[in-house]
Parts: structure tokens; C-alpha cells; sequence
């Protein structure tokens, strides 16, 4: 016998028919709209749909029985070209980070929409991503979950994200004349540009206390 025949076989991972069964139904559904999937056996599960396709999917997900919107909001995945907090300031400057790394189940855009719906029988959640198309405009949910009203307000106010069919995109917390997108990562900080972030820092431990003596009495 060899020593490769003796060697033990790597225990095979759990599988998860749950959510396996999950992504057949999206993929019955949305067939090539359905263009990727991150599952993390009995944990959690990422799919990413075309943007033709992000209110389809939201209508199969809610068919299978994910009726409790979550969230909805955005992300940029551009590295911010101001450095990031945990950074020295008094650091020798290095060449600035611009890779885009778009996360679990992939991307090819800078901005994705990110989704999160739960199935509260079934005590299953799915996040539903799709590559944001340089229109810089989805489709809304509303007709889907009406808590998506305000979750596209705020995503249109703070990435400059439109959705479509959205009725009424009005600030919810900036000056209707504000200009710029506070949460896209080259968004200038101004007041971190006259003062940075001093990053790490050490922190003074808090001084020790005697233990009060027993009383002997």
C-alpha cells in the first residue's frame, strides 16, 4: 500500500440542501441572469443577478417565502484614494490602493446594489447583489416590499444611485442643494484633509487600584 493510500481522506464539507435548493429555484427562474453564488455551507448565502433581472429576483425570492425585507443600500468598491483609518499618518506615503475587489459572489462594476431578504419560517437569509450598469440607475422594489421606499432614498442620496419607477427621491437628511455623494469613497473628507485620522494610536491603560483590606474586626 502507498503512503498516499494511507494517508486519511479530508473530511468532506457539510453540505446544506436548504439553501442548495434556494439557488435552484433562483436559477430556474433567472437561468444566465442568475451570474454567480457564494454559499457558506450551513451559514449564509450571496447571489449576484444581472441588473435586468434585480426585480425578478426579488419576485422569485419572495416566492419561495422571503417576504421580510431587511435592507437595501449600495457599495463602492473603490479603494478610497484617501487612505483609510487605520493608517499611520506620520507614515511614509505609499502608492494608493486601486484594485477593485467586489467580494463574495463577485462583480465587475465599481457600485453594486446589495440586498438582504429572510425567510422567517425557514430561518434563512439570502443577500441579493447586482453589478450597478453606468446609468448609475435600478429598477425599484417597491412594488415588491414597500420598506424599500426609504432605503432607495437614502441610497440615491448618499451614492447618486437612481431607481426607476421610484416616486418621490427626495433627501432624507441632506440640504436639497447639497452637492456630491457622501458615501462614495472619493467623496473628500474636508475636514480630515486640514486635521487626518491619527489611525492607531496607543492607548494608556487605566491605572490600578489597591484591592480594599478586609476588615479583621
Amino acid at each position: 500500500m502507498s503512503d498516499t493510500e494511507t494517508q486519511e481522506e479530508a473530511p468532506a464539507l457539510p453540505g446544506d440542501g436548504l439553501r442548495e435548493g434556494i439557488i435552484d429555484a433562483l436559477r430556474a427562474d433567472l437561468a444566465e441572469q442568475l451570474i454567480d453564488t457564494h454559499l457558506l455551507p450551513q451559514d449564509d448565502l450571496w447571489v449576484r443577478v444581472a441588473p435586468e433581472a434585480w426585480v425578478f429576483a426579488g419576485q422569485s425570492l419572495k416566492a419561495q417565502g422571503f417576504d421580510y425585507f431587511c435592507f437595501l443600500s449600495a457599495m463602492d468598491w473603490m479603494p478610497s484614494p484617501y487612505g483609510k483609518g487605520e493608517d499611520d499618518p506620520d507614515a511614509e506615503p505609499t502608492e494608493p490602493d486601486t484594485e477593485i475587489k467586489q467580494g463574495y459572489a463577485g462583480g465587475d462594476t465599481r457600485f453594486q446594489l446589495i440586498a438582504r431578504l429572510t425567510d422567517v419560517k425557514r430561518h434563512v437569509g439570502v443577500t441579493v447583489k447586482a453589478d450597478v450598469p453606468d446609468t448609475m440607475t435600478m429598477p425599484t422594489w417597491i412594488g415588491l416590499f414597500a420598506g424599500a421606499n426609504w432605503h432607495e432614498r437614502e441610497t440615491h442620496e448618499m451614492f447618486g444611485i437612481g431607481f426607476d419607477g421610484h416616486p418621490d427621491l427626495r433627501n432624507l437628511y441632506l440640504p436639497g442643494e447639497f452637492e456630491g455623494f457622501p458615501l462614495r469613497k472619493d467623496f473628500p473628507l474636508l475636514s480630515r484633509m486640514v486635521k487626518p485620522w491619527p489611525g492607531i494610536v496607543d492607548v494608556e491603560p487605566m491605572p490600578e487600584f489597591d484591592e480594599p483590606e478586609e476588615d479583621a474586626s
